[in-house]
């Protein structure tokens, strides 16, 4: 059965990405956490058993091909909130489908494997966040995530919650906790973490 593994991402510009950490770090040092961080996690999920597809917003940077690695396919996110574009991109999908998105340092490919393993059994699995979202939601089929998103306070400690209590019959299955990087305060401790 056909794997996908789906990066969201948007258009690495000033002022798109990473706005959150930009008012900690500055623009230009957000920014090149954001490109690198992108990069890097290409990088680490490229050459699995998995087709990898970049979901990129807005819809028109899919054809910038400047700024995407070269031999991947792309797709626009479409409009709505995070949930909406989530739902869409996973909405037809008949095999397993995990989404990602770029901000993640410490993510490994053996992350992704994990999660497509964890499918085998569960119908959705989940990548907790120490901020109580999630860096990595996956499906075993698009079927799973018609409502799954609905009325998630995103962007809080009660994303994962809420993404859950919209699947109360389904199998879940959870991986390691990660951090993604939000803010400054997200960022040095990521920077402690490397350097212990």
């Amino acid at each position: 059965m056909k794997r996908t593994l789906i990066v969201f991402a948007k258009f690495p510009q000033i002022g798109r990405v990473k706005t959150r950490l930009a008012k900690g770090l500055g623009s230009a040092a957000a920014l090149a956490f954001y490109r690198g961080t992108l990069a890097a996690t290409l990088a680490k999920t490229r050459g699995g058993p998995w087709q990898t597809v970049l979901c990129v917003a807005p819809d028109a940077a899919r054809r910038v091909s400047r700024v995407w690695p070269p031999g991947v396919a792309r797709e626009g996110q479409g409009r709505g909130d995070l949930g909406q574009r989530m739902a869409r991109s996973l909405a037809g999908r008949t095999g397993p489908t995990v989404i990602v998105g770029g901000d993640i340092p410490e993510m490994q490919g053996r992350d992704i494997a994990a999660a497509f393993a964890a499918l085998g059994g569960a119908d959705i699995v989940f990548g907790p966040a120490a901020d109580g979202g999630y860096w990595l939601v996956g499906v075993r089929s698009g079927r799973f995530a018609a409502h799954l998103f609905d009325r998630v306070r995103w962007s809080s400690e009660y994303a994962l919650a809420d993404t859950l209590a919209n699947a109360p019959r389904a199998r879940v299955a959870k991986l390691r906790v990660l951090a993604d990087i939000d803010t400054a305060e997200d960022w040095r401790s990521w920077q402690k973490r490397v350097k212990a």
